[in-house]
């Protein structure tokens, strides 16, 4: 039984990780905390970490860096790497372009918690990041926006990234890449395509990371990951359609959920 759920702000997002907190205080039977930056130097104001560790998260962050979407070994621990991770970590401005092995991620920071660990306190960290997990199903990285357990890690950036587009957004990508030579810019086709789907700093991403935090808390409790129900804030959408069907669409909850948090 979750009796504690911790939040921790990204604050170079939209999340709101507040109104997060608010949310899932209506729908769960748990007291539920928000605290700064879990990925950064401003932790150690929770007690958890000081700034040998904190050189070493940057170490395991350059570890944890996927170099090829086809190759399940990560990491480049080269010396400037390893400093820019470091330099990201106090200005996260500069974080960006980079996938990160979820799990890698999941565990360095499992490390350095502040306080309980056990089952009965979960740690839900906003991440400015993009994070992936393998599938040895087709041999390559896949994008996600939760990769759920101890601590579950909500990646901000993810939600725009992972789940895929419309198939119009590819469709006029491939066509103005065969005009012009070149691909067009992110906000030209996110303009141009008609469509609902998520874009970066997006106004709708707090209310669309809501059901993925609901999602942690009830994998923690029924060891179940997500939900079939495609209409349901608890199901794993694989595309952008989806998301917003799932997260910003009513009814909100399939039967079994709505039972539970409804």
């Amino acid at each position: 039984m979750v009796d504690t759920v911790t939040l921790y702000r990204a604050p170079t997002t939209p999340a709101d990780a507040e109104a997060l907190a608010d949310w899932l205080r209506d729908r769960i039977d748990a007291e539920v905390r928000v605290r700064d930056r879990l990925l950064g130097r401003d932790e150690g104001s929770t007690g958890a970490q000081d700034a040998g560790s904190h050189a070493t998260l940057g170490e395991e962050l350059a570890a944890a860096r996927v170099t090829d979407p086809y190759d399940p070994d990560t990491g480049n621990t080269m010396l400037g790497i390893v400093r820019y991770e470091e330099r990201a970590l106090d200005d996260p401005e500069r974080a960006g372009g980079v996938v990160y092995d979820g799990l890698a991620v999941q565990r360095a920071l499992n490390a350095r918690l502040p306080d309980e660990r056990g089952l009965d306190h979960l740690h839900l960290p906003l991440l400015d990041r993009v994070v992936g997990t393998w599938g040895d199903h087709d041999g390559r990285w896949h994008k996600r926006v939760a990769v759920l357990g101890q601590p579950t890690l909500l990646s901000v950036p993810g939600l725009y990234e992972a789940p895929a587009k419309p198939e119009a957004y590819y469709e006029e990508k491939s066509k103005h890449a065969l005009m012009t030579g070149d691909a067009p810019p992110r906000e030209v086709l996110e303009a141009e395509i008609e469509g609902d789907f998520l874009v970066a700093d997006d106004p709708r991403t707090t209310e669309a990371l809501k059901g993925y935090a609901l999602a942690a808390v009830d994998f923690l409790e029924t060891g179940t990951a997500f939900c079939a129900d495609e209409g349901c804030r608890l199901h794993d959408a694989h595309r952008q359609p989806g998301v917003v069907r799932a997260q910003l669409r009513d009814p909100p909850f399939c039967e079994r959920h709505a039972a539970r948090y409804g």
